[in-house]
């Protein structure tokens, strides 16, 4: 998958239409959120990864997703005030959006098929973390759960993805950011 993300319509969580084609030539780290999840403190480390590296031309997406448990139950408004409010988030967030089943959206479709297996750096993997508390995961390469994080090229093509538990600062997530943000 290439630049095609760059031409699936989207929506901002203000409600205006939208696309990934606006952020033409940075580096992208697309994410799945949620405001009532466990890892819902990662808005932290995300919006400071976005405000260390934006001036060099990295863009967090964040897109609320309620597929995992029914952790985001909010309209788009109450998401945003949530966001703002809680985490200071200034990334450019998205309207809600499903990122499995059959309703998924075509960018999630896009993101997974080009990068269909996730990068887990913990000792114990998060699916696994999650069968322990009795959760269901679907298979790979559907996502795991909120907070799964894709790096895009300049170029709009999917490089890595990582595990929802990848914490934003963890050293394996910013070099991947750092290496394509060195690409011109």
């Amino acid at each position: 998958m290439s630049a095609a993300i760059y031409d699936i319509p989207l929506q901002k969580i203000t409600g205006e239409p939208a696309s990934l084609a606006e952020f033409k030539g940075k580096v992208l780290l697309v994410v799945n959120v949620a405001s009532k999840c466990g890892l819902t403190p990662q808005y932290e480390g995300i919006e400071k990864l976005y405000e260390l590296y934006r001036g060099q031309g990295l863009v967090v997406a964040g897109f609320p997703a309620n597929d995992f448990r029914e952790q985001e139950p909010g309209t788009n408004e109450e998401i945003q005030t949530f966001c703002t409010a809680n985490y200071g988030v200034k990334f450019p967030l998205f309207g809600k959006i499903a990122v499995t089943g059959a309703n998924k959206h075509p960018l999630y479709a896009a993101l997974i098929a080009s990068q269909p297996k996730a990068v887990s750096l913990a000792e114990v993997p998060f699916r696994e973390k999650l069968k322990g508390y009795g959760i269901e995961t679907l298979p790979e390469p559907e996502l795991l759960w909120n907070f799964e994080k894709f790096v895009v090229s300049r170029q709009g093509e999917v490089v890595r993805r990582f595990a929802p538990d990848t914490q934003p600062d963890a050293p394996e997530l910013i070099a991947a950011i750092e290496a394509e943000l060195a690409k011109d």
